[in-house]
């Protein structure tokens, strides 16, 4: 158990060194040699875990999304709502998110398969537009595939241009605005009506999935 811990500890200390080396360097011109340096740990350790560059990579678009799921919402459309608001949040304090977008948008990242993240949140957004529609919360013409790739294409084109011009500092802004124009062409007007949309929605959803994976305290046996 104590080696299963040390090398979990490991391969997380890896990923976390990769993701700052690639978001600072890009793919192509981040290296091996940068990423031991800044893990701190023997190539041999790093070969243990990550076979290639590429797959380090692939480590750290996957990681992106593994530690945080969304509560489920009893209205669908507040859920999805809440899955782009947090991403849009995380991509503000989370340096794994970042590196992630950073692989995700980079088009000179030659031989990395970059499909994967697009391809996720396009699932996830069509699971719950879905969802949605069968409560009767979506106006009769949304497809829920259609509407599902509208949105994540949409929303890449909000992080790329925020992550340009402010980085990212516009983002949760942004996030909503879309969100507020988007939506009104998607769901019913009584739906719209009770969804929180704003700037600070994303951080609300975090703290609330911080709280729910925290240990809690032994009850008291009497």
């Amino acid at each position: 158990m104590v080696k299963q811990d040390r090398a979990i500890r490991t391969r997380r200390n890896i990923l976390e060194a990769a993701a700052k080396i690639f978001e600072e360097r890009g793919y192509q011109a981040a290296t091996i040699a940068e990423i031991l340096s800044t893990a701190g740990v023997t190539k041999g350790a790093l070969y243990f875990h990550f076979e290639s560059k590429e797959q380090l990579a692939q480590g750290v678009l996957h990681e992106q999304d593994q530690r945080f799921v969304i509560p489920d919402r009893a209205c669908k459309v507040q859920e999805l709502a809440d899955v782009v608001l947090l991403h849009a949040y995380r991509l503000q304090s989370d340096p794994m998110v970042r590196a992630g977008v950073r692989l995700t948008m980079d088009q000179h990242a030659e031989g990395l398969d970059r499909s994967g993240p697009f391809l996720r949140w396009s699932t996830i957004c069509r699971q719950l537009l879905e969802q949605a529609q069968a409560q009767g919360e979506l106006l009769p013409h949304v497809i829920p595939s259609v509407t599902a790739d509208i949105m994540v294409s949409t929303f890449a084109g909000v992080q790329s241009m925020s992550q340009t011009t402010t980085d990212y500092q516009n983002l949760r802004f942004q996030t909503s605005a879309l969100l507020r124009h988007l939506l009104p062409s998607i769901a019913v007007p009584s739906v719209l009506a009770s969804l929180d949309l704003t700037e600070s929605r994303g951080k609300t959803v975090h703290d609330e999935i911080r709280h729910q994976l925290q240990p809690q305290p032994a009850t008291a046996v009497r």
